[in-house]
């Protein structure tokens, strides 16, 4: 008898409009549904689901409305290089640079607040920016620069961060509850988070920014 998987018997709950494209999964070690976002990506979600992403100099901000759970999680790069950087480690075009970051923050934010979250009630979490590629020293830390001076600017709580480092990080995050469980990769997957991020970096490079959004 041919033996079917859990996956297969799992009923996923509905996806919100937007969102058919995030690898969702069952996670047996959470015993939950799961949605893994990748560089440049971001989901938002009404249900008891997990949002999972792997980050090295990239930061995700974990985002809920504490009052009724809806919540969801981005995972962005500032796309500027090592060139032109003055002392304080940011380019000419830092203007340009930004705004791929209000982008990802702005896009995470609207649609918390399109599916019932209020501005007032929201909580956040940073993550990321680590030290882990040779070639973008100074990635991680402009990275975790934009996203505070984000928060403040907006007036936006932030509740909790794990920021900085040398490693990589693995990190579960639980809107409809906030929990979050971060795994700090010291040995492994380096090579796949090089690559992926290198990739990232040259897409945004190559690639405007579209929406439905005013950036500034």
């Amino acid at each position: 008898m041919k033996k079917t998987s859990v996956e297969s018997v799992v009923d996923f709950p509905a996806v919100l409009p937007g969102f058919e494209h995030v690898n969702r999964y069952w996670d047996k070690t959470h015993n939950s549904h799961a949605a893994k976002i990748l560089p440049g990506e971001y989901y938002v979600t009404l249900r008891d689901e997990v949002i999972v992403t792997v980050l090295g100099s990239c930061i995700s901000a974990c985002i809920r409305d504490s009052v009724f759970g809806v919540g969801g999680m981005n995972h962005f790069m500032l796309p500027t290089g090592e060139e032109g950087i003055g002392r304080s480690g940011w380019n000419r075009d830092v203007s340009d640079s930004t705004r791929y970051g209000n982008f990802a923050m702005e896009k995470l934010v609207n649609d918390i607040m399109k599916n019932g979250g209020r501005r007032n009630n929201l909580e956040v979490k940073i993550f990321g920016g680590g030290k882990v590629l040779a070639q973008m020293t100074g990635v991680g830390e402009r990275n975790i620069h934009f996203v505070k001076e984000y928060i403040k600017t907006e007036g936006l709580r932030l509740v909790s961060e794990d920021v900085g480092d040398i490693y990589p990080r693995k990190v579960y995050y639980f809107p409809a509850s906030g929990k979050v469980r971060l795994k700090k990769l010291r040995a492994s997957h380096n090579n796949t988070i090089a690559a992926r991020e290198k990739a990232y970096k040259e897409e945004l490079v190559t690639e405007p920014i579209s929406g439905d959004i005013e950036l500034f």
